[in-house]
């Protein structure tokens, strides 16, 4: 560079410089303003739920990590550059070299304090903001207590593991950063400042460089040790290298565990040579150190417990491998909650002793076998209460009980929600979208056991009849206006759901008008007068939100005036996840009238990983095995339903209640967010009434107990006794059975019991090996029921009972005559133990028929029943196939056991006395079918069991004739 050069160069840096500053304020604008207005928005939401507390906790907890580790990393890389550019040497370059260095060495040297800041504080940022992600850990270190578990290694309580370990290694990982990048920037800076030369005759460290670089690189090497040390800890909730059990084994414990100490001692001794660098000038002593770690790190860290693995545990691992098993059964099963305080274990036959008529279980239990599957049925809801475009329901409906004229009974479930994109036309228009159609209208509610009438027209018929449909014991609109309502709803408008949070974006502007606005029905218009929704009257409020949707009309709609409101955030499960950052919530929320009101449960979780010996799962996963791909789930080795909340769907209030006071996490979690909790006793009857069991708990534990209900070691090592989740029948890409919710009797009683279960198979097999089921039964809440059946006899699973069922000549000759005009779904496959012993599939067959026409309405109706049980004696499979599940019945166990199928009682869910069909109107768009007049259904009925008695009885002479010629032979 010449002399002329530099004034120019001056002159240029002065002319640009109000440029430069601009552009800087514009990039900073773009990424603090848009932070800012979130924040403001986010100010205002949680006030408006009432947890503005949770809010400022986060809030304080992430801007106190970024500012620390920000300090923390900016001061030690200050400290290193600004050390180094203390101590420099007075450079001059040697005679003929080069020195390409020069005009960055005089930028530094020339400012060297702005240069220094400026790394730092641009470097110290970063880390900061990766920093402040880990507030969770924080705050349970500050705020964990004692699970009252101490591990079997060392003798911690668990919540050591838990609660402060990870906060140790956010620590050690954070200086590990700091030493590092301090070194880095020393090293850099010595090297432009002359400190380190690579060439030259004088090339090498000066004594100032020399010093800094050995007290960095032993702190580090100091750290290491450290990590060492905790790596210990960390061993107890690593992966195990066996594929049977979780946890460390033998190996881990007998080999890489001592390796551990080893190697903390050595590197000690390695940051001891490094240090003495400082005093002595050879430098091959820190450089030995470093290659002693080094190998070190290779032969006691990595080769020594291969050895041990290779040639003392594989020869020997049952036994070897016995107490670490041990250790990995019990810290599972606590760890979900599926030890011997939750789980009863009970032997089955699975073979029935009695005709169900004598068992009392078996009259609730048929009574109410579910004949309506709720991930079928979603479309009939559909065609038959959506009453508007603007309507619909959810793709998977949901079942929840009532007691209804004493009775109680199961119920497919939903809200009739508003959808937005569903709207047309001039329907779509801003203010049409945000202040016209702004909620939905309705719950609908049918009895899961009955439909209008059977479908008995012939085969080819069948799905043009109006028979096979949910009978609606709360519907259309009009009746709950008017109250005419089995299940009593004060309040039907829904603001907030599943369907209407899949709008984007998903907010509604409401209240402020003079006149009703909102539309209600085809005659009314409706002022929304909830408390729910953000104040956004005033101009600031408008402008903020204007931007956070980007939409202007916000700013200047009239529709807006100064008691207006906009509600958004409208998804149940996110506005629980909003006010409880720290809960896992289930992925399927459901609607519930209590007292008058439409809530959604929702629930939730508090989960860990870490936890000592504990198999690892994912809350995720809701089919174990499933190939969907559904990204990198969090793992998890703990995990509690210790969370029951729930939204009103009119006013948004969320509420969370505490189900769970033995769970220290959630325990840890109330210290954090006082008050954000309600206690137990909170819970009103009418709500813990419609508390189900959740199916992604349930999944999970489903799970684990596949393998962790084995007690004895050796036997869990071989896996002889592992049972497997079946796969599900009724779908072709075979996914595994979801669980299904059921009422069954109460053993020795008639009383219901609302459930959800699940059938288990043999490991990687398909016979039938256990039945679990867990109540959600207020007095009995969680209470998991394992019937296990005898390994010497096989009862079909699920999957050979269909293809037993579907090979029926009745099921496969009407088939094909069915699939000529219709598609065929099967629906839930339910697996229910009767008989004191036996084992009862029941599966709902739904058609529907196939159009051509471009706006013909088809949808789902239940045409027939299956039913299949084990022959006593003969151990043959007895099927049964009719339009109702009592002649289905009938025919499995004789006439007369069909009775069973008649739910006791009367009102809109009671049975119709035989022969009565109830009338049902004609689905919207769909014609009344023309037919026959009607005809006696009860002597039809009588004729069907009279056929069934002959078929049964020429069966029994074919198998005797079939006998005696065996003899003769």
């Amino acid at each position: 560079m010449s002399a002329r050069d530099g004034p120019s160069l001056r002159r240029w840096h002065r002319s640009t410089r109000l440029l430069v500053i601009a552009a800087t304020v514009f990039v900073v604008s773009l990424l603090i303003v848009p932070r800012l207005i979130r924040g403001y928005v986010g100010w205002l939401w949680f006030g408006e739920v009432g947890f503005r507390g949770v809010w400022l906790t986060v809030l304080l907890t992430r801007l106190s990590l970024f500012f620390v580790i920000a300090l923390i990393i900016g001061g030690v890389l200050f400290v290193a550059m600004w050390l180094a550019f203390r101590f420099r040497p007075l450079f001059l370059p040697e005679s003929g070299e080069e020195d390409s260095l020069r005009p960055f060495r005089a930028m530094v040297i020339r400012r060297p304090r702005r240069f220094g800041l400026g790394v730092a504080v641009t470097v110290g940022l970063v880390c900061g903001l990766a920093a402040q992600s880990s507030w969770m850990t924080v705050q349970l270190f500050v705020h964990g207590g004692s699970f009252g578990v101490p591990d079997p290694q060392f003798g911690h309580d668990v919540g050591f593991f838990v609660f402060d370990l990870p906060f140790y290694r956010f620590v050690v990982n954070w200086l590990f950063v700091a030493v590092l990048l301090a070194f880095v920037a020393g090293l850099a800076t010595h090297y432009l400042l002359g400190g380190l030369r690579l060439s030259g005759k004088a090339g090498g460290l000066t004594h100032a460089a020399r010093v800094q670089l050995a007290v960095l690189a032993g702190s580090f090497i100091v750290l290491k040790a450290v990590a060492y040390w905790l790596d210990r800890y960390s061993l107890l909730s690593s992966s195990s290298k066996e594929p049977t059990f979780a946890g460390p084994g033998y190996t881990d414990i007998n080999a890489v565990f001592p390796a551990r100490l080893i190697l903390f001692a050595i590197a000690l001794i390695c940051a001891a040579a490094v240090f003495a660098a400082i005093v002595v000038r050879d430098l091959r002593i820190p450089a030995m150190a470093a290659a002693l770690l080094l190998l070190s790190s290779i032969l006691v860290g990595a080769v020594w417990p291969l050895a041990v693995e290779q040639f003392s545990v594989r020869p020997n691992a049952a036994d070897m491998e016995r107490v670490y098993i041990e250790r990995n059964i019990a810290a599972t099963r606590q760890a979900y909650g599926i030890g011997g305080d939750r789980v009863e274990y009970q032997p089955y036959s699975g073979v029935g002793t009695k005709p169900p008529s004598e068992v009392p279980s078996d009259v609730t239990t048929l009574a109410d076998v579910r004949l309506l599957d709720p991930n079928v049925l979603s479309r009939t809801f559909t065609q038959q209460q959506q009453l508007k475009n603007f309507y619909s329901f959810p793709p998977h409906l949901d079942l929840d009980r009532y007691r209804i004229g004493g009775q109680l009974r199961d119920y497919v479930v939903a809200a009739r929600e508003l959808t937005p994109s569903a709207l047309s036309g001039n329907q779509r228009h801003w203010v049409n979208r945000h202040t016209v159609y702004t909620h939905g209208n309705g719950f609908v509610a049918a009895p899961a056991n009955r439909v209008n009438a059977a479908v008995r027209e012939a085969a080819g018929d069948a799905a043009s009849s109006n028979s096979g449909y949910p009978i609606y014991a709360v519907g259309d609109i009009a009746s709950q206006a008017a109250g005419h309502q089995v299940i009593r709803v004060d309040q039907p408008r829904v603001y907030f759901g599943e369907v209407i949070a899949h709008a984007s974006p998903d907010y509604a502007i409401v209240g402020g008008g003079a006149e009703p606005r909102e539309y209600d029905t085809d005659t009314t218009s409706y002022t929304y007068t909830g408390a729910g929704g953000v104040p956004i009257g005033n101009w600031l409020d408008r402008l903020a939100f204007a931007a956070t949707y980007t939409e202007r009309n916000i700013v200047f709609s009239k529709a807006i005036g100064p008691g207006s409101k906009i509600i958004f955030n409208r998804d149940p499960r996110h506005r629980v996840e909003l006010v409880a950052p720290w809960l896992t919530t289930d992925n399927n929320p459901y609607p519930a009238v209590v007292d008058g009101r439409i809530v959604w449960i929702v629930d939730a979780y508090t989960s860990i990983d870490g936890y000592p010996y504990a198999k690892r799962s994912s809350l995720d996963a809701l089919e174990p095995g499933d190939d969907t791909d559904r990204g990198s789930p969090r793992q998890v080795s703990y995990v509690r339903n210790s969370i029951k909340a729930t939204v009103d769907a009119y006013d948004g209030t969320v509420r969370l209640y505490q189900i769970d006071r033995q769970d220290p996490v959630l325990a840890a979690w109330m210290k954090v967010f006082p008050g954000t909790v309600e206690p137990e006793e909170s819970i009103t009857p009418q709500l813990r009434a419609h508390f189900r069991y959740p199916e992604d708990l349930f999944t999970i534990q489903r799970e684990m107990l596949a393998k962790y209900h084995v007690d004895e070691p050796r036997e869990f090592f071989t896996t002889n006794a592992f049972w497997s989740v079946p796969s599900d029948p009724t779908v072709e890409t075979n996914p595994h059975q979801p669980p299904f919710y059921v009422l069954l009797g109460g053993q020795g009683s008639a009383e219901p019991s609302f459930r959800l279960a699940s059938a288990m198979v043999g490991y990687n097999r398909e016979f039938l090996s256990a039945y679990v089921s867990v109540r959600s039964d207020p007095e009995n809440y969680g209470k998991i029921t394992v019937l296990q059946l005898p390994t010497d006899t096989l009862t079909q699973g699920p999957q050979q009972i269909q293809n037993s069922m579907i090979s029926d000549t009745r099921v496969a000759s009407e088939r094909t005559l069915l699939e000529r005009s219709n598609r065929i779904q099967y629906g839930n496959l339910l697996t229910l133990p009767i008989a004191d012993g036996g084992v009862l599939y029941a599966e709902p067959l739904f058609t529907e028929r196939i159009s051509t026409a471009p706006n013909a309405s088809t949808f789902p109706q239940l045409a027939r029943v299956l039913v299949s049980y084990r022959e006593p004696g003969t151990g043959g499979v007895l099927v049964g196939y009719a339009p109702t599940l009592a002649e289905a019945l009938d025919q499995v166990f004789g006439p007369g056991t069909g009775r069973l199928a008649t739910p006791p009682g009367g009102g809109p869910g009671a049975p119709l006395p035989p022969g009565q069909q109830q009338p049902v109107a004609p689905p919207s768009g769909q014609p009344q079918a023309q037919g026959p007049p009607p005809v006696d259904q009860a002597k039809i009925a009588d004729l069907n069991r009279q056929i069934d008695e002959i078929r049964a009885a020429l069966e029994s002479l074919q198998k005797q004739l079939n006998e005696l010629d065996r003899n003769g032979r």
